[in-house]
């Protein structure tokens, strides 16, 4: 099939943009892209494509803007129930520490999870699964971490890997029984640091590998955990990483939400993928992450959801010369959100970037930070024919427009679904 006629190419070819670097759209301007078998073959400008490629299936852009999916590299899609009584304790002055102090929180969605079954979990991610797709998110990384006891967390990484064998969404699972200190371990943190390190990780890497049949195995899931005054501290969170990294698990972190613990440059030590939130993170920090790969992901629904003033220092982080991606932290106590559009638009007014620069972090360089960029986040031959038709002729509307849907079609692997159906 050959897509022609855009008014915009977005083609972000390349590896993941860095620093000031970041923002190069690589534009063809009434460009074209040809797929075959749900692969990019070739892109250019569609007078030439048309009449190399005329006897192809032919797809009239119409002179809308196409560009690559989005990818959204930190969601927590999956869980039981809902938190909207502790969003209005919030609005009366309630912190989101003190509610997980009160049993709220995080806390709260867990006895929810635990309780729920296989097919609710299923039948309660489906929907959102279907806003994300609607809006554009052609690949997420999907997160455990509402169990905080082994069963739990395999029941939600056995949701995830469900949904998607279901697609078209593709998910890429991250296990995080490290999110929180259940109420069992309360006044217990270092017991539970051990359970996460010698039940939880042994008895992950087991499970995963008696889901595939040989020799299919997929790569192992990523591992995360929540760096942070209440969750775990800077050495409990250094061992867990330990712990996985050792299994042979690839890591990701929560780092620097609310105070500065240094678990940025514990990531980037350890080869971490991302170090995600990154709102307090400090300069020294920094530093180290714009001397490293791992990719600094930022969640600008979170503040805005919390009504919080600060956001990730990105102008810092692009002088030191990281990586930097975004993604919308879909989650039921901060932000219920599941547009990567909405993230676009808040990374531009709080974090300052341009709609260029929001538009790479939400593609190519979220793909980095789950580790797929040689297969998904840009148009360029060989990779995944995962693209989107936005609803306009100039892609600064992503960005400048909110509160709607620019997505008009998507295109994942090649097969067109319009509204998502």
């Amino acid at each position: 099939m050959l897509i022609h006629s855009s008014s915009q190419l977005l083609t972000i070819a390349g590896p993941a943009q860095r620093g000031r670097q970041l923002g190069n759209l690589g534009i063809i301007e009434n460009g074209a892209v040809l797929i075959e078998d749900g692969v990019i073959v070739a892109v250019g400008p569609s007078e030439e494509m048309r009449k190399i490629y005329a006897e192809d299936e032919q797809f009239d852009a119409k002179g809308h803007v196409v560009m690559p999916g989005f990818v959204d590299p930190h969601t927590h899609l999956v869980w039981a129930g809902d938190r909207a009584a502790e969003f209005e304790m919030r609005l009366q002055g309630k912190t989101y520490l003190e509610i997980m102090e009160t049993g709220g929180g995080i806390v709260s969605t867990v006895n929810k999870t635990r309780a729920a079954s296989l097919e609710q979990l299923l039948s309660e991610t489906r929907p959102r699964l279907e806003r994300m797709f609607a809006y554009g998110t052609t690949t997420a990384e999907a997160k455990t971490g509402y169990g905080l006891e082994t069963d739990t967390e395999l029941k939600m990484l056995k949701a995830i890997l469900v949904l998607d064998a279901e697609g078209p969404l593709d998910l890429l699972p991250t296990f995080l029984g490290a999110h929180a200190i259940p109420v069992e371990y309360r006044d217990n943190p270092e017991g539970y640091t051990e359970l996460v390190c010698q039940e939880m990780l042994p008895a992950l890497k087991n499970w995963w590998t008696t889901q595939f049949a040989d020799p299919e195995i997929p790569p192992l899931p990523f591992v995360d955990v929540f760096c942070e005054r209440g969750a775990f501290s800077l050495d409990q969170s250094h061992r867990i990483l330990e712990t996985a990294k050792n299994y042979g698990f690839p890591l990701k972190i929560h780092a620097d939400e609310f105070e500065n613990l240094g678990g940025a440059a514990l990531a980037a030590d350890l080869g971490a993928a991302s170090a995600d939130h990154l709102v307090v993170t400090s300069s020294a920090d920094i530093a180290v992450l714009g001397t490293s790969d791992t990719v600094a992901v930022s969640l600008p629904c979170t503040p805005f959801g919390l009504a919080e003033s600060h956001y990730t220092p990105a102008q810092e982080l692009l002088d030191a010369n990281a990586i930097l991606a975004i993604a919308t932290d879909i989650n039921p106590g901060t932000a219920w959100n599941e547009s990567m559009q909405l993230a676009i638009a808040l990374a531009c007014r709080y974090m300052k970037l341009t709609p260029a620069q929001a538009i790479v972090a939400a593609t190519l360089n979220a793909a980095a930070a789950i580790g797929r960029q040689d297969q998904i986040g840009s148009v360029e031959p060989g990779k995944q024919a995962d693209l989107l038709i936005l609803d306009t002729v100039d892609y600064r509307h992503l960005g400048y427009r909110f509160g709607t849907n620019l997505v008009q079609a998507v295109i994942k692997k090649g097969h067109v679904f319009y509204n998502g159906v």
